[in-house]
């Protein structure tokens, strides 16, 4: 399984971007930089963000690395605080080599103290604001000791006695205090300090987007605070579209355009960079090296070839844009020689990666590949203490489509309930008409590119025993396969819809005897079962449908998926007005009614049966 964490370790290229941006930062010199990192959930700004962060791992001389984590601290304490202690707390720590210098971050502490008092409010912030001590024995003493963090605070308060050096100079002087002037000091004893101490301070701020809207504003708030200082490096990670979506909850009822909510986020950035989306190329290589490490995990790949295809696969993909492809050559090159897994694995990752990019539903996002093979690999552990012998590569298919086309996933479900070898012949035609780029697929295939190119995608599953694949697949979905499941009075409902040309109290009794699911059923198997022999002309070829739907109307959906099969050009008027009282047709008879092929009678008998 692969883990969901961010990681330093670069699969897709990015160190290019993060050695760019770590560039920015040591060019600006003593200049402030802020780079905002922006894009949608799982694309890897963490990842990134971590990757920059590593390029200053041997230069931690010159430069104090922050890193914050706002939504860490959501529920527990203010954001803007808790990032100006970080930062307090890595200065002091960078300065205890020298009294001197120790002093002053000590100093800069007290000022972030004293911010977090003010940002306490009532008492605390009357006493600072007007000079005059107010409830100091009450509730700002509890305060006090909450912001600072000192039990001694409140003793000495209590018994008179001077403050601590921590609070000293904050409250017991009973001076008007200018929280304006405090800030701009907090700011000018920052931006000496990091003169002094001869450093850089680069503060990391990820996991924005995960927050509530008041935790992001109190975050960028305090980020205001200490931004544009020199010495100074600011990389923000957070999808920009969140961002403006909590200032606009921020500002509600102001008036505040979207202009204006994207103009307070960009104030902030400097240099905005999104986080480059996967090509073709890349998620080849993504795929591909997800395989790769499993195996070194496992111990089935030594360590060295695994760094080695790493380093291969950065080296490819620095040089796509000279048509240096990753093509399935180059993919199992990375595979060790005679290892028939993994080069079986590598061609996997050819054939996948072309779907996952064009897919709506993953887009090559890598959170969602990982997920996406984790499934996998975990179906294919549950598969073996069953006994169900499945392939990796049949697994990937039939998963690819239930997550980009669930419905169509479904349908052939349901053809599979109705077969007794798990086999469907339609799925088996799909996949050889889609081999034509000019011929009709037929229902419930549709159209869809995105569809044709999965019938085509290699293995074929039309001469598939797919029962035990779809019991594997009851995460998403619970579905009932094999004939096996019907009783005797499921068997006996069969061999009677089979049988069926007109409507009976007889017929009726068998299906209420059978009960809601063996009646389900047995129509899936009586409706497969009279395939080779059904017309489309004549209204008794539906009886299997509508008199199961008429006793039991939860079997509707299932009946619906067996009705999709319906090739339109060989429709009857007598055959569709059999289905105007079937209130599960109605999807289908609109699909046929908006279908080029439909004759002009069918739809005609349509539009009067809907009128």
């Amino acid at each position: 399984m692969w883990h969901d964490n961010e990681t330093s370790v670069d699969y897709v290229n990015f160190r290019i971007v993060a050695k760019a941006c770590a560039e920015l930062i040591r060019n600006a010199g003593d200049e402030p930089v802020s780079i905002g990192i922006s894009g949608g959930w799982g694309v890897g700004k963490s990842s990134l963000v971590r990757m920059i962060e590593t390029e200053f791992e041997a230069d931690r001389a010159k430069y104090v690395v922050v890193t914050f984590n706002p939504w860490l601290y959501q529920g527990f304490e203010d954001a803007k605080t808790a990032l100006l202690q970080i930062v307090g707390d890595a200065v002091l720590k960078q300065a205890k080599s020298s009294e001197t210098l120790q002093k002053k971050a000590e100093g800069f502490l007290k000022r972030i103290n004293l911010l977090r008092l003010a940002q306490l409010g009532g008492e605390v912030a009357a006493t600072l604001i007007t000079g005059v001590p107010v409830g100091l024995i009450g509730k700002s003493i509890s305060a006090l000791v909450n912001a600072v963090g000192n039990e001694s605070v409140a003793e000495g308060l209590s018994a008179g006695k001077e403050l601590p050096a921590s609070a000293k100079g904050l409250l017991n002087d009973a001076k008007p205090v200018s929280l304006p002037h405090e800030i701009q000091a907090l700011r000018t004893s920052l931006e000496e300090l990091l003169k002094e101490l001869d450093i850089t301070l680069i503060v990391f701020v990820d996991d924005l987007d995960r927050c509530l809207p008041t935790t992001t504003i109190a975050t960028l708030e305090a980020i205001r605070l200490l931004l544009f200082l020199r010495r100074s490096a600011f990389v923000l990670a957070a999808d920009d579209t969140f961002v403006r979506g909590a200032v606009r909850v921020h500002f509600a009822g102001t008036g505040i355009s979207d202009d204006m909510a994207t103009s307070y986020f960009d104030k902030l950035i400097q240099i905005p960079l999104r986080v480059p989306r996967l090509g073709a190329n890349e998620t080849k290589a993504y795929i591909a090296l997800l395989f790769l490490e499993r195996a070194r995990r496992e111990g089935k790949l030594h360590v060295d070839a695994f760094n080695q295809a790493k380093q291969l696969v950065e080296e490819r993909l620095r040089e796509t844009w000279k048509n240096k492809n990753v093509d399935l050559v180059f993919l199992e090159s990375l595979a060790p020689s005679g290892n028939a897994e993994l080069t079986a694995l590598m061609g996997l990752s050819e054939r996948l990666a072309p779907l996952l990019l064009s897919s709506g539903a993953v887009q090559s996002n890598p959170r969602l590949i990982k997920r996406f093979l984790n499934t996998i690999f975990l179906r294919k552990a549950l598969a073996t203490p069953q006994g169900i012998d499945v392939d990796v590569s049949v697994l990937a298919k039939w998963h690819l489509l239930e997550r980009c086309e669930g419905e169509l996933a479904d349908a052939i479900g349901e053809m599979v309930s109705s077969v007794n070898d798990g086999q469907v012949a339609l799925l088996k035609k799909a996949e050889d008409e889609a081999k034509n780029a000019e011929s009709r697929l037929p229902p419930p295939f549709g159209d869809k590119a995105f569809v044709r190119e999965w019938l085509q995608l290699a293995p074929p599953l039309g001469d598939y025993d797919l029962r035990g694949l779809l019991h594997l697949s009851r995460d998403s979905t619970v579905r009932d396969y094999g004939s096996d499941d019907l009783s005797a009075e499921g068997k006996l409902l069969r061999d009677s819809l089979v049988a069926a040309r007109a409507q009976s109290e007889a017929l009726d009794d068998k299906i209420r005897t059978a009960g809601e699911r063996q009646a389900a059923l047995a129509m899936s198997r009586a409706w497969e079962q009279k395939r080779p022999s059904r017309k489309w002309q004549k209204a008794e070829e539906l009886f299997i449908l509508t008199e199961v739907c008429r006793i039991f109307p939860s079997a509707g959906p299932r009946a619906a998926a067996l009705l999709a099969e319906a090739p339109t050009a060989q429709l009857t008027p007598g055959l569709v007005f059999h289905l105007k009282s079937s209130s599960w047709a109605t999807e289908s008879l609109s699909k046929w009614l908006a279908d080029s092929n439909t004759p002009p009678n069918i739809k005609k008998v349509i539009q009067q049966e809907q009128n």
